[in-house]
């Protein structure tokens, strides 16, 4: 009644919205891809696709066989991973998403041995927010999301890999500077220097200074696009910021001098690893997973050395 082929092409078009682009990323001509598309329609009785509007978005019903046909696909790729399973091999592609706060101190840890571990698997990385990398998830436009845990949601799978202390940073002429500790009621009542909107490490920020303090009117109001712009505020303009633990280990000893814990908790983020639930290459994951942790410190892995900070 209808063809595996068929299912691929009805989720290229759901997921890229035309079918011109559909038929690119299926290495077919677009005549090719229309025609099968009408067939299957033609065979089940049912309209998949609303072409009256643009992008291109799926009927009622047809929102239904596309995720039905997400997860026949899905499980006809577990064939694959039978045989690489077999022959003790990892190859294919593997799309990794990874959120800027965490990218520019993780990545060059793992990456370079990971990709020269596998050299059969094209690794393809692209740093994201985590609202965005959540969307390519769903349209499985990406394999795996390295974000910071858990999603609220709950509608994907997660792995766990670290925990990391989240830290202030703050210039030497600023009061905080000769203290060992800083408490959050301190903290609470000092401008920031702050991520941009759409950040997860900007929101588990402010949930650290709100525990303390009840009100909703905070005094941020400094805002940046990267960790390592917001350090160079600090360094710049005075002030303070707050920055995640394996930050830190890429300041210099100086620079160190003016990073202090949190005085009443040991506040952490969570970062793991992400997919939707349909999600087959296991072992790639798990290939994944190794190469991380065989980076990092026995004590950021534990779970139990901190407070976690969750993003929503």
């Amino acid at each position: 009644m209808f063809s595996l082929i068929q299912l691929e092409y009805i989720v290229a078009v759901d997921t890229y919205g035309q079918f011109s682009i559909a038929a690119e990323k299926c290495f077919v001509t677009q005549p090719t891809l229309s025609m099968q598309i009408k067939k299957m329609e033609s065979d089940l009785d049912v309209v998949i696709f609303d072409r009256s509007k643009q992008p291109v978005i799926a009927t009622e019903v047809g929102q239904k066989i596309v995720s039905q046909a997400r997860n026949i696909l899905a499980e006809s790729q577990k064939i694959d991973q039978i045989i690489q399973s077999n022959k003790d091999t990892i190859e294919g592609d593997l799309r990794i998403g990874i959120i800027p706060s965490i990218a520019p101190y993780l990545l060059p840890k793992f990456i370079g041995g990971f990709s020269k571990k596998y050299p059969d698997l094209n690794i393809h990385i692209k740093e994201k927010l985590t609202e965005e990398i959540l969307a390519d998830l769903d349209k499985e436009l990406l394999d795996v999301g390295i974000v910071s845990t858990p999603i609220p949601s709950g509608m994907y799978q997660e792995r766990p890999i670290y925990y990391e202390q989240i830290f202030i940073y703050c210039h030497p002429s600023h009061p905080f500077y000769n203290k060992k500790t800083v408490s959050i009621n301190e903290l609470a009542q000092e401008n920031i220097w702050l991520l941009s909107q759409g950040h997860c490490f900007r929101s588990q920020v402010i949930n650290i200074c709100a525990l303390k303090d009840n009100t909703s009117e905070l005094p941020f109001t400094y805002e940046s696009a990267s960790i390592e712009t917001l350090v160079k505020m600090v360094d710049k303009q005075g002030g303070i910021t707050l920055i995640p633990e394996l930050a830190v280990s890429d300041l210099s000893k100086k620079k160190q001098e003016g990073v202090k814990p949190i005085k009443e908790l040991k506040p952490v983020r969570e970062v793991g690893l992400i997919t939707n639930r349909i999600f087959v290459k296991q072992r790639v994951l798990e290939a994944l997973e190794s190469a991380i942790k065989g980076e990092l410190s026995a004590e950021i892995k534990q779970a139990e050395r901190g407070e976690r900070v969750d993003w929503k």
